[in-house]
């Protein structure tokens, strides 16, 4: 599956520590892991994270994209904009705004030496940023273990930067929830989360600069819907996504993909999550249902055990129902003919179809 290599390395991880701890008379038991342990878990940490690659080429059958190479990748510093970097020039343009926010790996020093926890924190961060930046985005700064990017930039649209933005916190909610769901459940420590919000700004919303002084600077964006992103994923639910009204808008998906923020009781909790009324200007956020999403999406499928996977464009079970459904509309119709590959079609030089009565006793 996707994540296998993510959440095998942390297994493995946990699986050394534990037979550390259990090993008699080991110094590991009165002064926490061996010298020789910390050392490997490190350098294997630092090697995986190097080489360790998810295997998401099926998934460009859906966004139609290219699938950036993540050794060009930097932080910080957008290809599109990077010549503002240092200088006092500005420019407006539209972007996408992800705040990935990692709840509960403060728990993770109730049990693990930080040799540990640095290996479960990196791992998860590093799936975060490979999933970004394979659908599309940059990884613009890492805040603790969570991580902030942008999707978007000069040569792509905005419906296409909004879908792969949802289409990568959508994958990477479905990991944090699924894949790492047991890992932790041995040692008594709860689960980790991830809460994510996604906002978008329009051309003329959005300031790209250069922010601080000399070595002491970051090329970012100044603009009311990043400060939301970030605002939005506060009032996501555990392993949730919240977007704002503009991805919504542009994302043109089901109405049923969509809900207000709602609290425990049902209640619509904060409708708005930025007014003016000054300006007549209230800004509505939504819960976004992510993983039905990922089931619309035509190459991804989640089997009867929640395992996600990609499989080949046109082979997704659904497709074969919406087939299915297809032929049983023409031959209800009386406009269904059968091929000579005898397969069923609107197509009137094959033989039409005739209706057949059946007796029962």
């Amino acid at each position: 599956m996707i994540y296998n290599n993510f959440t095998d390395r942390i297994k493995s991880t946990l699986s050394k520590n534990r037979e550390e701890q259990f090993q008699p008379f080991s110094k590991a038991n009165f002064t926490g892991l061996s010298h020789d342990l910390k050392k490997d878990l490190i350098k294997e940490q630092i090697n995986f994270s190097k080489q360790t690659k998810l295997h998401l080429e099926p998934i460009n059958d859906i966004l139609n994209a290219e699938n950036p190479a993540l050794q060009i990748a930097k932080l910080g510093i957008h290809p599109d904009f990077a010549h503002l970097k240092n200088s006092d020039d500005t420019e407006k343009h539209y972007i996408v705004s992800v705040f990935i926010d990692i709840k509960g790996s403060t728990n993770l020093f109730k049990e693990y030496d930080h040799e540990i926890i640095y290996v479960i924190t990196n791992t998860i961060q590093t799936a975060a940023i490979q999933t970004c930046i394979a659908l599309g985005g940059h990884v613009q700064r890492l805040q603790g273990d969570g991580v902030f990017a942008y999707f978007g930039g000069k040569d792509i649209t905005t419906e296409k930067a909004v879908h792969s933005a949802l289409t990568a916190c959508s994958m990477f909610s479905y990991f944090v929830k699924n894949d790492l769901k047991n890992i932790f459940e041995e040692d008594g420590i709860e689960d980790i989360k991830t809460r994510i919000g996604i906002d978008f700004g329009y051309d003329k919303d959005v300031l790209w600069a250069n922010f601080g002084i000399l070595g002491v600077s970051e090329l970012t964006t100044l603009s009311l819907h990043t400060s939301l992103a970030s605002k939005m994923q506060s009032y996501a639910k555990s392993n949730g996504i919240v977007i704002g009204e503009n991805v919504k808008d542009i994302a043109k998906l089901n109405e049923r993909l969509f809900d207000y923020v709602r609290n425990g009781k049902g209640e619509v909790e904060k409708r708005y999550i930025f007014e003016n009324s000054k300006k007549n200007f209230y800004y509505a956020q939504f819960e976004f249902d992510w993983s039905q999403y990922l089931l619309s999406l035509p190459n991804i499928e989640i089997d009867k055990n929640g395992n996600l996977s990609i499989l080949p464009r046109n082979m997704k079970p659904t497709s074969l129902i919406d087939d299915l459904r297809t032929k049983a509309t023409l031959v209800n119709t009386g406009n269904a003919f059968l091929g000579k590959s005898g397969d069923i079609s609107s197509n009137p030089s094959g033989v039409p179809h005739q209706k057949h009565s059946f007796h029962y006793e």
